[in-house]
């Protein structure tokens, strides 16, 4: 790890001051970035989160995509972390805090729409940035595609009936242009371009030769400064989008992210004892807990706005969740790699 790599959390806790102060100075510009989405998806960040994800493609092997379905731990863990612990665990701690905990603090209206929020996080396990969280550790890259595969084909089919069923509505519309284009843009485009880019390499280096291998780990080690600063303008564009919202309402974000964090913590140390306990490897352990972990805000926010409106709590919460996401992941992410001893290696 370099040294700029070292002090990754202080250049990330910079970066949110520099959000922060974007929103608050100039906020047409941010307001003008802001407006360039496509199936409520920003095309600057979609092409930063690109570039975080491209250089861990290019360490995708094919035969070891095949080769996952000898070890189903990992994706068992996750999966069963994702679809039948994580949704209830959410609702249950928004019930928690905002029927009982904060009752004399918030009116019952504006409670009940940040449950809502809440539950629609939990329903929504993260399809793209889990590359970066699994790059950050080391992760393995071809398990991780397929986590992240399986549990894209799930979330197509589960996500809207698990969200009404909580929610307590008839039916949840999902955006499907929205999910689809997030798989094709942060899955399949991706990784596309990171087999064929690793193909020329080996074949013009020589199949079998070594030479291969070496550059296609090259061309990852220059990519790699590149997508450690695609994550630190993504955190500057992800607070200057919500620095307004993040000023005016302090207390409401302060109040909406306390049981999203005892979510995020919660969830990852029960995925990752459970993956000590079935003494997976580490790269392997450390994405199962990752993914269980991080959300798909992108969806819970279009859904939220879909179902309740621009303006209303259940949208804030989603929202408040876009803010903690990146440095709580850190965090973790942080803890995984100190903790690596914990895991056999293989």
């Amino acid at each position: 790890m370099g040294r700029f790599e070292r002090f990754l959390s202080l250049w990330v806790g910079l970066a949110i001051c520099v959000g922060v102060l974007l929103g608050r100075l100039a906020p047409g510009a941010v307001t003008e970035v802001a407006r360039w989405e496509f199936a409520r998806i920003n095309l600057l960040v979609a092409v930063l989160i690109w570039v975080m994800i491209y250089p861990m493609m290019l360490a995708i092997e094919p035969r070891c995509i095949a080769a996952v379905g000898r070890r189903p731990k990992g994706l068992l863990l996750t999966l069963t972390v994702n679809w039948l612990i994580k949704p209830f665990t959410m609702a249950a701690l928004g019930v928690l805090f905002f029927r009982v905990l904060f009752v004399d603090l918030l009116p019952a209206a504006d409670a009940t729409q940040y449950l809502a929020g809440l539950i629609l996080l939990g329903v929504a396990p993260c399809t793209a940035m889990v590359f970066v969280w699994s790059q950050l550790t080391s992760g393995d890259p071809a398990y991780t595609l397929v986590q992240v595969t399986v549990n894209d084909l799930i979330l197509v089919v589960a996500f809207a009936p698990l969200a009404a069923l909580l929610l307590g509505v008839g039916e949840v519309q999902v955006p499907w242009s929205t999910l689809l284009v997030s798989v094709v843009l942060f899955v399949v485009v991706p990784l596309v371009a990171g087999l064929s880019t690793r193909a020329r390499l080996m074949a013009r280096s020589g199949a079998g030769s070594g030479a291969g291998a070496e550059a296609v780990n090259r061309l990852a080690a220059a990519l790699k400064p590149w997508s450690i600063a695609g994550l630190l303008l993504t955190v500057v564009l992800l607070f200057a989008f919500q620095a307004e919202t993040l000023l005016a309402q302090p207390q409401r974000v302060a109040l909406i992210a306390a049981p999203l964090l005892l979510q995020s913590y919660g969830i990852f140390a029960l995925a990752y004892l459970a993956a000590r306990w079935l003494r997976l490897p580490h790269a392997i352990a450390a994405p199962a807990a990752l993914i269980g972990t991080s959300n798909f805000f992108e969806l819970a926010v279009a859904v939220a706005i879909g179902l309740f409106g621009l303006s209303s709590g259940a949208a804030l919460a989603t929202v408040v969740g876009v803010l903690i996401e990146v440095p709580v992941m850190l965090s973790l992410v942080w803890f995984c790699n100190r903790t690596r001893r914990w895991f056999p290696a293989a």
